[in-house]
C-alpha cells in the first residue's frame, strides 16, 4: 500500500500556535496529530472543569481549527489529536459547531472509556492511557477530524497506521514499528533540533516540526518539510526516542516496542529511517494517571549579596526557622549564583530559597509572607526578595496505577453516533525488564584529559510522575566503548550528588550507542508537586553533560 505521511502540529498545550497551518501548506501530508496532554496539563484541565463542567479540554486546538479545518479539508488531510483532554465528547461537540459555523462539511468523532475518575476517590482526574485501536475505527468510518481523551502520545500514529494499512491487534512488529515513530513524533520540534545536546550543529532558531513517512511493514523515515528550520539526522531522533522512557521494553496498552531492536540510518538530508524495531504482545495492565489535589505552596526567594553569603544565609534561616515548625515540608536551597568581584550587583548575589508545602493553606499562607516581610529592616545587610510572598497557592500529586486491560471502556464514538467498542487485547505478556546485553571491549589504555561529559556524549531527560529519566549516547563505537564502561550506575550519582540516596538504574541500548538511567523518586509526587528547582527534570541531563571525568584524549 502508499506511504502514509503522518506530521504532527503540538508537542504540548501552549506549543507553537502557527506550526498547525505550516504543517498543512509545507508539504505532502495524510495525517496531522496534535499531543497536547501531559501530566501537568490533566491536572489544568481538571482544574477548569471545576469551575465549568463544560470546559477540560485545550481550547487552543479549537482556535487552531478555526484558522485550518477548511485547509485540512481542501487538502485531505485528517486530524487526529488528543486535545479532547478530560472532555472529548464536548470538544467533538465544539468542532461541529465551529465547522457548522464556517461551512466546512466535516466528519468529527471521538475517543472515550479513559476517565476512570470515579473509581478512584479523592482524585481530581484519573485517566487511563488508551492504545490507537479506537481512533483506527473513528477512521475507518469516515471520520475527518478524531479527537481523543487521554490516549498514549504514540496512539496518534499508530490509530490512523492500523486504518490505513489494515493492521490487527496482533501484528505486532508493525505496531511497534509505528509506535517508536509516534514517540518520536510527539514531542514535535524535540525531533528537528529543539532541546537537543548539539543544537549547534544546525540552525535551530525555529525550527520546523516532524513527520513520518510509514510504510506497511511498520518502517518508518523521520523528516520535515522543505525549508523549515532545524534538521533531522541520527542524533536527534535517537534523542527523542529516550526522551521519557526507561529500559529496552517500551510497554503500551497495543504492543511491547522493543527499544534495543531499533536501527537508525541516514539516508539523506533530513531523512532518518527506523527499522528493525520487534514487538511483543502489551502488558495485561493499562497505566492510569491519577491527579489529585495535595495541598498548597508557597516560596520566598531571599536574594544575599556580596561578601559573607554563608552566613547571611545561615541568619535569615535561624530568624525564619521558629515559624516554620509546624509546617508539613519545609526546604531551602541556596544557589550560588554569585562571582568574585563581580561587575554588576545581580552578578554579585546569591539566591536563597524557602519552599514551604502543607495540607493547610494557612500554614503556608500570609503567616509565611508575612514572617518575611517583618524581616525586612531586622535581618542581613542589603536584605530584599524576589517578588512579595504570595497567599499560598494548591499545588498537586500525580501517581501512576494499574488496572487491568477491560477496565476501561474503550469506544470510538462516531460522527453519525454510533459507538464502536473497542476490545482489549486477547494476548497479554508480563512486562520484564531484558537481561542486559554483552558489552564491548573497553578502548585500549591511553592518555586521559579531565573535561565535561558534554564534550563527546548528548543527553536527554524528563519526567514520568516522581521519576527522572536521563538518555546519554555518542556518536561513535569508540566513543561507545568508553561510555558502556565508564558511565556505569554509580558514576552517575558521583556526578549528580543529588542522585546519591536515590534508586539509579541502567539500562544499555547498543543499537543506538545508549544508556538510560532511571532515577526513582527524584521528583517526588510529580512536576504539579514543584518538589525541585528543575520539576520536570529537563535540564538533568545538560547537568550531567557539564560534569567533569577522565576522557580519553582519543575522543576529544
Amino acid at each position: 500500500m502508499t506511504i502514509l505521511r503522518i506530521g504532527n502540529a503540538s508537542g504540548f498545550y501552549g506549543d507553537r500556535f502557527d506550526a498547525m497551518r505550516e504543517m498543512l501548506t509545507g508539504g505532502e501530508l495524510d495525517v496531522l496529530t496534535g499531543d497536547y496532554l501531559a501530566e501537568l496539563t490533566m491536572l489544568i484541565l481538571g482544574r477548569d472543569r471545576l469551575k465549568d463542567p463544560g470546559a477540560g479540554y485545550a481550547r487552543t486546538f479549537l482556535r487552531q481549527l478555526e484558522e485550518c479545518l477548511g485547509l485540512a479539508h481542501d487538502r485531505g488531510v485528517r486530524v487526529v489529536a488528543n486535545a479532547g483532554g478530560l472532555n472529548p465528547a464536548g470538544l467533538a461537540d465544539a468542532v461541529r459547531q465551529l465547522a457548522d459555523r464556517l461551512g466546512i462539511p466535516v466528519r468529527v468523532a471521538h475517543v472515550e472509556g479513559d476517565d476512570l475518575t470515579a473509581s478512584h476517590p479523592g482524585a481530581l482526574a484519573a485517566h487511563a492511557y488508551l492504545g490507537g485501536f479506537g481512533i483506527a475505527a473513528c477512521l475507518r468510518e469516515g471520520a475527518d477530524v478524531v479527537v481523543t481523551g487521554r490516549v498514549t502520545d504514540a496512539a496518534l500514529v499508530t490509530g490512523p497506521a492500523a486504518a490505513h494499512f489494515g493492521w490487527g491487534p496482533g501484528e505486532y512488529d508493525r505496531l511497534a514499528g509505528a509506535v517508536v515513530a509516534g514517540h518520536v513524533l510527539e514531542c514535535g520540534a524535540q525531533a528537528t533540533g529543539g532541546n537537543y545536546a548539539f543544537f549547534r550543529d544546525g540552525d535551530v532558531r525555529r525550527p520546523g516540526f516532524p513527520l513520518a513517512e510509514l510504510h506497511e511493514d511498520g518502517t518508518a523515515v523521520i523528516t520535515k518539510h522543505p525549508g523549515t528550520g532545524g534538521f533531522v539526522d541520527v542524533g536527534t531522533v535517537t534523542a527523542q526516542l529516550l526522551y521519557e522512557t526507561t529500559g529496552a521494553r517500551y510497554a503500551g496498552p497495543d504492543v511491547t516496542a522493543r527499544l534495543d531492536t531499533a536501527r537508525l540510518t541516514q539516508e539523506g538530508a533530513d531523512r532518518v529511517r527506523i527499522d528493525g524495531v520487534r514487538g511483543e504482545a502489551p502488558p495485561p495492565t493499562l497505566k492510569v494517571g491519577v491527579n489529585r489535589l495535595g495541598g498548597f505552596r508557597n516560596e520566598v526567594a531571599f536574594v544575599l549579596t556580596g561578601l559573607d553569603i554563608d552566613a547571611k544565609a545561615a541568619l535569615v534561616r535561624e530568624q525564619m526557622d521558629p515559624l516554620l515548625g509546624k509546617v508539613a515540608d519545609v526546604r531551602w536551597q541556596l544557589a550560588r549564583t554569585d562571582h568574585f568581584d563581580a561587575p554588576t550587583e545581580e552578578m554579585a548575589s546569591a539566591l536563597l530559597r524557602l519552599v514551604v508545602r502543607d495540607p493547610d493553606q494557612a500554614a503556608v499562607g500570609r503567616a509565611i509572607g508575612s514572617a518575611a516581610v517583618e524581616l525586612a529592616l531586622a535581618s542581613y545587610p542589603g536584605f530584599h526578595v524576589l517578588a512579595p510572598p504570595g497567599k499560598g497557592a494548591p499545588y498537586g500529586v500525580f501517581e501512576d496505577v494499574y488496572v487491568p486491560q477491560g477496565a476501561a471502556a474503550h469506544a470510538a464514538v462516531l460522527h453519525d453516533g454510533r459507538r464502536v467498542p473497542v476490545a482489549p487485547p486477547q494476548d497479554t505478556l508480563v512486562l520484564d525488564d531484558v537481561p542486559e546485553p554483552p558489552l564491548p571491549q573497553p578502548p585500549s589504555a591511553g592518555p586521559l584529559t579531565r573535561a565535561p561529559l558534554g564534550l563527546v556524549a548528548g543527553a536527554r531527560s524528563g519526567d514520568k510522575g516522581g521519576n527522572a529519566n536521563v538518555g546519554v549516547w555518542v556518536r561513535s563505537d569508540e566513543a561507545w566503548r568508553w561510555l558502556v564502561h565508564e558511565l556505569t550506575a554509580d558514576r552517575f550519582r558521583e556526578l549528580l550528588p543529588e542522585c546519591r540516596p536515590l534508586p539509579v538504574t541502567r539500562h544499555v541500548l547498543p543499537n543506538l550507542r545508549a544508556l538510560n538511567f532511571v532515577v526513582d523518586g527524584i521528583l517526588g509526587e510529580g512536576v504539579a508537586a514543584q518538589h525541585r528547582f528543575d520539576p520536570q527534570a529537563k535540564a538533568l541531563g545538560e547537568w550531567l553533560r557539564s560534569r567533569h571525568l577522565d576522557i580519553p584524549e582519543a575522543l576529544l
